[in-house]
């Protein structure tokens, strides 16, 4: 094991909290395929991340902490199956057969020399499920978010989607879901739910729905490291490569995004310097040998906005109106409420913002854009920064407070009060 050092003070902390997250979805998915007990596997590893918790702070983390956990892990998968008296004989005698699975303290890792995490999220978006089900539970067991962040996702409440993941594992066991895919076509057909999970696993990472700093690079690290794997898997797919150029594209702009202090500049304000031109010019190359294909889809005209930017080297220089018109063709394929707010503000940069101003009350009288809980707190951003820019500021400040008070991000609610005329509640 690695000095109790390693896990002791709060930096000690976090890097056992920051592992742990990383390696539960592998020691889930190493359970299930062994067990094929997808809600009993999950308890489990809850029971062995307890466990690693208690200790490993006082006794070091160990050499092998994933081998580690899987065997913790088995050894409480064995107790839980006798618990219930519900075992299968053959999962029981398989476990008792191999000592080093059952007894963390045994030397020799675990048979760990694959990564589950896709297979695992081929499962989590099993047909048996419905769409949101599918994506609420890849969302915990894949991309470790919490039911409350997975709610915040989706505008509902925490209970009500800790619901609807306990029954999407049910609906797993009754389904006698299996943990491998059979060929190609139980994979395509999965695809959809797998991109949009990986989608919204990414976009919460790069804004977090709550917490001290705007980011959760974990999040945008695993999305984009499954979205690779998923384009190896299936390298021909064109809205596979759009995705992983869109993350790409996005995340090449995270570094700017915060100054020193961590607190958010804006894409117009951001130092382009900082963009990471690695990632710009794979995200690049993706897109433009996906465009060349006859099926363009929603992450493709996404990934290109994205690189349109990206190749503005300063914020003037952006072609705005270029932008206005893919969000526009996106809208039509993808006509949803995060798409037509997009929209609105590339038309108020392309030709104004009080053309802007005239799309969004436009949006509200239609479709209640303002009153959706997807986008409300970024409605009332960009109404407050268009009516600022129009002069009526008092307007603009009460728009500011509105969407400063319906975020639990503090960098975000620290910039929306700063762009007010008047002083914070807490400077009166």
């Amino acid at each position: 094991m690695a000095p109790p050092t390693d896990g002791t003070g709060e930096a000690g902390t976090r890097r056992i909290e920051h592992m742990l997250r990383n390696e539960t979805p592998h020691v889930l998915g190493a359970l299930v395929r062994r067990f094929g007990r997808f809600e009993l596997a999950e308890d489990a590893v809850q029971e062995a991340l307890i466990v690693a918790t208690g200790q490993w702070p006082d006794k070091g983390v160990p050499d092998e902490p994933r081998s580690w956990l899987i065997r913790v892990g088995y050894r409480k998968m064995i107790d839980l199956i006798r618990s219930e008296q519900a075992a299968h004989r053959r999962e029981e005698d398989a476990a008792h057969a191999d000592p080093v699975l059952v007894d963390p303290s045994r030397p020799g890792p675990a048979v760990v020399d694959h990564d589950d995490s896709l297979q695992l999220l081929l499962l989590c978006c099993h047909p048996a499920l419905s769409e949101v089900s599918q994506v609420a539970l890849t969302l915990r067991a894949v991309g470790g978010l919490t039911t409350d962040e997975i709610a915040h996702a989706y505008g509902t409440t925490e209970s009500t989607m800790g619901t609807r993941i306990s029954r999407a594992k049910q609906t797993l066991t009754k389904a006698g879901a299996r943990f491998e895919m059979r060929d190609e076509d139980d994979v395509t057909g999965r695809l959809p739910v797998v991109m949009k999970v990986l989608y919204l696993i990414f976009n919460e990472g790069y804004t977090a729905t709550a917490g001290h700093r705007l980011t959760r690079t974990d999040l945008t690290a695993e999305a984009i490291r499954l979205a690779r794997m998923l384009h190896g898997l299936l390298p021909g797919d064109a809205e596979v490569a759009g995705l992983l150029a869109l993350m790409l594209l996005t995340e090449a702009r995270r570094a700017a995004r915060t100054d020193p202090h961590q607190e958010l500049v804006v894409l117009s304000e951001q130092d382009r310097a900082g963009w990471d031109e690695i990632l710009i010019t794979e995200g690049r190359e993706l897109i433009e040998q996906a465009w060349s294909q006859e099926r363009v889809g929603p992450y493709q005209l996404q990934a290109a906005i994205a690189a349109t930017h990206a190749q503005a080297r300063t914020a003037a220089e952006t072609d705005w109106p270029q932008i206005a018109a893919l969000y526009l063709w996106l809208e039509r394929l993808q006509p949803a409420a995060p798409v037509r707010l997009s929209r609105t503000v590339a038309v108020a940069h392309a030709f104004g913002p009080r053309r802007g101003l005239a799309l969004l009350e436009q949006l509200d009288r239609d479709h209640h854009i303002t009153d959706d809980p997807l986008v409300a707190q970024r409605a009332h951003a960009v109404r407050a920064h268009l009516l600022d820019q129009l002069g009526d500021h008092d307007r603009a400040d009460d728009e500011f407070s509105a969407a400063a008070a319906l975020t639990r991000n503090e960098a975000e609610r620290r910039y929306l009060r700063r762009r007010t005329h008047r002083p914070a509640p807490e400077e009166r």
